[in-house]
């Protein structure tokens, strides 16, 4: 009995430590607006591999991923890739710095900007975990959003239900384990 309490155990302790990543909504219920202060959202934030940042922001708006260069002047004629639907969750699928801003020059010269510093788990199944993009979430290259959005308070990302059903699969198997081993003594 005390051997199928342990399988239990360990099944249900890597179900808790694979759904280890965080779904962080950039300003919180701000979003990405030129009100938001993202110097203070980001101090008590600490971004791993896996994690994900949800960009809410209005029409006309954008979300523009840069170098560091272009980061510290706002350059926003040189860019790594342009988010432009309002509703956008980028994945930190490797260790590293990342630099976002706004398209607007005059935004991010005015604070709309974000560093974002990604710790490394020395995990290579990372990457696999990190949340997907929400429905309606594209990279945009071209063109600004097509169609109004609305912020939300609350997302869930893809990654967050995989998780928990990964974790249901995984109490599952330890149940299945415990009741094999029941049968046997």
């Amino acid at each position: 009995m005390e051997k199928v309490l342990l399988v239990y155990s360990l099944f249900f302790s890597f179900s808790i430590i694979t759904c280890s990543a965080t779904t962080y909504t950039v300003g919180d219920s701000s979003g990405w607006d030129i009100s938001s202060n993202l110097d203070t959202w980001i101090t008590d934030k600490k971004f791993k591999v896996g994690d994900a940042l949800v960009f809410q922001y209005s029409s006309g708006q954008s979300v523009e991923e840069v170098t560091k260069e272009n980061f510290d002047t706002c350059n926003t004629t040189n860019i790594l890739a342009t988010y432009g639907n309002g509703n956008t969750t980028v994945s930190l699928t490797k260790a590293g710095d990342r630099y976002f801003v706004s398209g607007n020059k005059l935004y991010c010269l005015g604070g709309m900007k974000l560093h974002v510093h990604v710790e490394g788990d020395g995990k290579s199944l990372a990457p696999t975990l990190a949340p997907k993009a929400l429905a309606g979430s594209y990279q945009n290259t071209n063109t600004l959003p097509q169609s109004p959005s609305s912020k939300k308070n609350a997302h869930f990302s893809a990654g967050v239900v995989n998780c928990a059903r990964d974790s249901l699969q995984l109490v599952y198997i330890a149940l299945l384990a415990a009741a094999h081993g029941m049968l046997q003594i």
